[in-house]
């Protein structure tokens, strides 16, 4: 499907990066939400990925337009910002969305950092259909879970010191508990990041899996 990309202005000093269909008409919507990088080219490439196949992609910006080179400049960027600054980037990225391009449903998707957030996202914002999350920190409290009303997808890696595949585990535990629908694959011996080509640990085939299982997960769910 053809796309067209623009930067939009949608929040304080970020500008989002939107991806979507050139042809007219109601399409279901997606927040895309960066790796602690930054809003990178990696992220746009995927925004546009996403749009062909018939979404609208906005890419957030929770870093005010900066990008980290190096983990040192990651680190810091993350910890210049609060969780609060981010909710609310996120919650008006969907405010955004819904005013300017009625979607017919919504859903996040986010990569580490932006898996953490795709999941926040779904904690504080009820328009949600779908949350996808790649190897992000996870809450594992049902109470907190049982916010969210809609199917989850998670994708995680074995040999993720960061998420280990117990806490993955509970995580799917804490969701059947509350009655969420869940699609949780833990793919063997592959790292945090694996699917960032761009990245030293990155592996083509387990990616080329996940993304398969992320583009079906939004078509049975936001179709």
């Amino acid at each position: 499907m053809e796309i067209e990309t623009t930067n939009v202005s949608y929040f304080g000093s970020s500008n989002g990066y939107l991806a979507k269909p050139t042809a007219d008409g109601q399409y279901p919507a997606i927040v895309m939400i960066h790796e602690w990088w930054g809003l990178t080219d990696n992220i746009k490439q995927m925004a546009e990925k996403l749009a062909s196949h018939g979404y609208v992609v906005l890419a957030v910006d929770l870093y005010e337009g900066q990008v980290g080179t190096t983990a040192d400049e990651a680190r810091q960027l993350r910890s210049s910002f609060e969780q609060s600054q981010w909710t609310e980037n996120m919650n008006t990225a969907v405010s955004y969305i819904e005013e300017n391009h009625s979607p017919s449903s919504l859903g996040s998707i986010g990569w580490c950092f932006g898996g953490a957030q795709s999941l926040n996202l779904a904690l504080n914002n009820e328009d949600m259909d779908a949350t996808v999350i790649y190897y992000g920190q996870l809450v594992t409290d049902t109470e907190e879970l049982s916010k969210i009303d809609w199917p989850v997808l998670g994708i995680f890696a074995e040999l993720d010191n960061g998420i280990p595949p117990e806490t993955v585990n509970e995580f799917e535990s804490s969701l059947d508990e509350v009655g969420i629908e869940n699609d949780i694959y833990i793919y063997p011996d592959v790292n945090h990041a694996f699917a960032n080509p761009s990245g030293d640990r990155y592996a083509p085939d387990e990616s080329k899996d996940a993304w398969q299982k992320t583009l079906k997960f939004f078509e049975n769910n936001l179709s």
